[in-house]
């Protein structure tokens, strides 16, 4: 194992055990190397490795943390990582979009607030009856963020927000191509929220799945994919 990766799993064997907490403080770089066998070069370079990915917090004169360990802190190395896709994938992650967002939904339609319901009605009032294919995107993605956050799972949420940005071309693209496409998402963003408002989560999913699926089974049409 190369020795920056082993002094990687050592630091990290510290967090798992619960010896480091989330916000703890790492011990001085010559003691801890000391301690875990190592040259003090391999273990600034794992340091430095884990704050890229928001495991530890290197504060300037101050010393190294433990960050808070939050979904959502550590989830955005995966989003980095997405951004980085290329356009032969974006059938794949649509697929992981199919799988996970009819979860959330079926899970949204239990948990979330009736406030957070009206803010969803809100967000599909504020669209033109006629908008433009960008216009639909942004109010898509802010629908489909709200029913994420409304699972009340924050490592659901993180994952499906994170799988967003690699099919929003997808999604403008169908918008400007596909007859009907407009009126089409409005018409099932308007019965997933029924759905949710009804509290039903099988028919929210049931909607959920074929909403997703629709962009999906439209890209692979337009590529020459075939259905699987």
């Amino acid at each position: 194992m190369p020795v920056t990766d082993e002094a990687i799993e050592k630091i990290k064997a510290m967090i798992v055990s619960g010896e480091l907490g989330p916000g703890a403080r790492l011990p001085r770089e010559a003691d801890l190397a000391e301690r875990l066998g190592l040259s003090r070069n391999s273990l600034r370079e794992a340091v430095k490795a884990l704050s890229l990915i928001r495991v530890l917090d290197v504060r300037q004169g101050d010393g190294t943390y433990v960050t808070s360990l939050d979904p959502n802190l550590l989830l955005d190395a995966m989003t980095f990582v997405v951004d980085f896709h290329r356009d032969d994938t974006v059938l794949e992650f649509l697929e992981v979009r199919r799988i996970l967002e009819p979860a959330a939904t079926a899970m949204a339609a239990l948990a979330m607030t009736d406030e957070q319901i009206d803010g969803l009605r809100a967000v599909l009032a504020e669209l033109d009856p006629n908008p433009g294919v960008e216009d639909l995107v942004a109010n898509d993605l802010e629908f489909h963020r709200r029913v994420a956050v409304g699972s009340g799972n924050t490592v659901l949420c993180s994952l499906i927000e994170g799988l967003s940005g690699p099919t929003t071309r997808a999604r403008i693209w169908r918008g400007l191509t596909q007859e009907g496409a407009v009126a089409r998402t409005i018409e099932q963003h308007t019965a997933i929220c029924d759905a949710i408002a009804a509290r039903q989560p099988e028919l929210a999913r049931a909607w959920a799945t074929i909403h997703v699926a629709g962009v999906e089974q439209w890209l692979r049409s337009a590529l020459g994919e075939p259905t699987p």
